[in-house]
């Protein structure tokens, strides 16, 4: 080969290599110059997500592709501030409140909230609850929300209450009356009861009664009458009578079961009587002696036999007295009923019937009583000695308005 021409290949060669290497400089000046340009061209964002920080430049242009690009889920109930769907401009921050899902309790009914608030007082806020004075909420209302937590929240409405004589209104959030009288600590005996009963439902202004019921034992002690037993005597003028044995009350002791609510009495039931003494019976002597006749001189026998046996020497017929009179009735305390003569007076409420000593009126006489009408001398009584006699009324109240008076009464027979 001839030398020129090794010469012009050289030259050809060399300049082929500076023109590569031209070309190549550029491409890599202007690479530069692009990504320098690109890199300048990127916003700085900033993300708060549960107070931690991320900041990443990006050519995102909106907020939903900054989170996909930094590979966060953001959920339905998650809060974005700004909204997921603004475009960046310039650096930009992003508030990102991930929401929890806590249980929640309103006045029993229960369901599942999701939420951003941070505390509960927030939540409260978000569900559109006012929380009132005698309101309950658990946790208190500066507790922090944590996920899965449980808030319970009761509204609290007004409750009237009588117990033990005392009347009084109470705010509660109970939602049974057992569980209201175990809040207000107020204690059932075994016997005592509640309205409504303690399983009941409590609604808006209740009224809950508690009756204090308790069962005692009363013993009465009541008079047994005595009997009258009559038997004849010959050594007495027929007519006459005379008292051999006065006679003696029988007592006895009633166990009563008695059933107090609230102090006052609502049923007594008998469940056993003693015997402590036993009445002993009064006996009377009947004279049976028939009156002897006498005839005085100058008389004749039948003239002195009609004067022996006239009315006002042989009986006390037509016989007039002064005396005090007062008035009982068959159901006074410890009374029988049943008259010394044997006259039920409770079948027998308006028989008149009078108590009477007998060695002044005679037991079964008829007697003719002032401002009482005519009566049977059927009955006796301790107190009834002398010109004394208890009438025989239907109720107290007639008792009392008969009062104690003077009264002038006549022995009809």
């Amino acid at each position: 080969m001839e030398p020129s021409r090794i010469s012009s290949l050289f030259s050809n060669l060399n300049f082929g290599k500076k023109l590569t290497i031209s070309i190549l400089c550029f491409v890599l000046v202007i690479g530069t110059m692009s990504f320098a340009i690109y890199e300048t061209t990127k916003a700085n964002v900033t993300v708060t997500a549960d107070e931690e920080e991320v900041t990443i430049r990006t050519h995102a242009n909106t907020v939903a592709e900054v989170m996909e690009e930094l590979g966060y889920v953001v959920g339905e109930y998650d809060e974005l501030e700004p909204a997921i769907s603004e475009k960046i401009t310039g650096n930009m921050s992003i508030s990102w409140k991930i929401a929890k899902e806590i249980n929640v309790a309103i006045n029993g009914d229960e369901k599942q909230v999701w939420t951003t608030a941070d505390s509960v007082e927030d939540l409260i806020a978000q569900l559109d609850i006012t929380v009132k004075e005698h309101d309950k909420i658990s946790p208190s209302l500066n507790t922090e929300i944590q996920p899965e937590m449980n808030v319970t929240y009761e509204s609290a409405f007004m409750v009237r209450v009588t117990s033990d004589g005392e009347e009084h209104e109470v705010w509660t959030t109970s939602t049974t009356v057992a569980d209201f009288l175990e809040k207000e600590s107020i204690t059932l005996g075994e016997l005592d009861r509640v309205e409504p009963a303690l399983e009941d439902i409590l609604n808006t202004e209740e009224e809950i009664k508690v009756v204090r019921v308790e069962k005692v034992t009363d013993v009465v002690e009541e008079t047994v009458a005595f009997a009258t037993v009559t038997k004849n005597d010959s050594s007495l003028q027929k007519g006459k009578e005379k008292v051999v044995d006065s006679g003696q009350s029988g007592l006895v002791e009633k166990h009563y079961e008695v059933v107090l609510e609230d102090g006052k009495e609502v049923s007594r039931e008998l469940i056993k009587t003693e015997t402590t003494r036993e009445s002993k019976d009064r006996v009377v002597a009947v004279g049976t002696r028939q009156p002897t006749p006498t005839v005085s001189r100058g008389s004749s026998p039948t003239q002195t036999s009609t004067s022996q046996s006239s009315p006002s020497q042989s009986s006390p017929s037509g016989k007039t007295l002064r005396v005090s009179a007062t008035a009982y009735t068959a159901n006074c305390s410890g009374c029988s009923g049943i008259t010394a003569t044997g006259i039920n007076l409770k079948n027998n409420r308006n028989m008149k019937v009078i108590a009477v000593d007998p060695n002044v009126i005679p037991l079964g006489s008829r007697v003719h009583v002032e401002g009482y009408g005519t009566a049977i001398a059927g009955d006796t009584g301790g107190a009834i000695r002398g010109n004394k006699i208890d009438v025989h009324v239907p109720t107290k109240a007639d008792a009392f308005n008969w009062g104690r008076r003077t009264v002038t009464i006549t022995i009809l027979d």
